[in-house]
């Protein structure tokens, strides 16, 4: 490793008093500066600060704290209750030792290109609560590891409005187990939602699948939207061709576990 400062805060305030890179969980931060790909000269612990973390749930919606980790998320009875495919995703995450660590905004700030939380939060149109603003979903992802935060700006709480139906299929690159390719369907109060993790360089929707879902809710349906490969990731793992296929059986599988009784 390499110097670097190190705060504790302890309150929100504390934190906006503070400057440097955030540390939620660590799950991405730490191999990185051990690899030297990040030098931050200063870091900014969150682990003790109050009122970042918890699941709240009312009404139409599931609000969940920033440093809320994946194993509290995959436990909760409330999240099974109201949205159980995110429960489900949290607990696909990695392994135990992942879980226990990472936090949703930790791993939503990185914007991995082959997260899963990035696919639930665009899937379900959810809301990013952080410490200046409210940012939409459709605005938060702006390609890899970008997003809308601004420098300092800190998520607080994400919010998930509960879906009429939503479920999320992984294919697993067997060692990482990131998505290769991962799809999350919902069926929304505006229509359903399809948003593609793994494939490209960030997580995206996939207009097409969603146009012909909701014309038609069924696997037949989206077998038969053509999934175009030239903006997708080819690397060693997989081809973009065999990424475009997931991304349409994936869908229908997702779609078939929605109309199964």
């Amino acid at each position: 490793m390499y110097a670097f400062s190190y705060s504790n805060p302890r309150t929100l305030d504390e934190v906006s008093a503070a400057s440097g890179q955030f540390l939620a969980g660590g799950q991405s931060l730490i191999p990185s500066m051990k690899l030297r790909l990040a030098q931050p000269g200063a870091i900014v612990d969150l682990n003790q600060v109050d009122g970042l973390s918890g699941i709240r749930v009312g009404g139409d919606q599931v609000e969940i704290g920033a440093m809320t980790r994946h194993a509290d998320v995959a436990a909760s009875r409330e999240v099974q209750a109201a949205i159980p495919a995110l429960a489900e995703l949290a607990g696909g995450i990695g392994d135990r030792q992942v879980r226990a660590r990472g936090t949703i905004g930790g791993s939503l700030a990185n914007n991995d290109p082959a997260a899963c939380y990035p696919s639930a939060v665009l899937g379900l149109g959810a809301t990013v609560v952080t410490s200046r603003r409210e940012i939409a979903a459709d605005d938060f992802f702006q390609g890899m590891y970008t997003t809308a935060l601004e420098e300092g700006e800190l998520i607080k709480a994400v919010r998930f409005p509960v879906p009429r139906t939503a479920a999320y299929i992984k294919f697993k690159q067997p060692a990482s187990r990131f998505a290769l390719v991962g799809v999350f369907v919902a069926q929304t109060a505006q229509g359903v939602r399809v948003a593609v993790t793994g494939a490209g360089l960030s997580v995206f929707r996939h207009a097409e699948l969603e146009a012909a879902l909701n014309q038609s809710f069924t696997s037949a349906a989206a077998a038969a939207v053509p999934i175009d490969d030239s903006e997708l990731n080819s690397d060693l793992h997989a081809s973009a061709r065999y990424r475009a296929q997931l991304i349409s059986v994936l869908t229908q599988r997702a779609v078939d576990q929605l109309l199964s009784p």
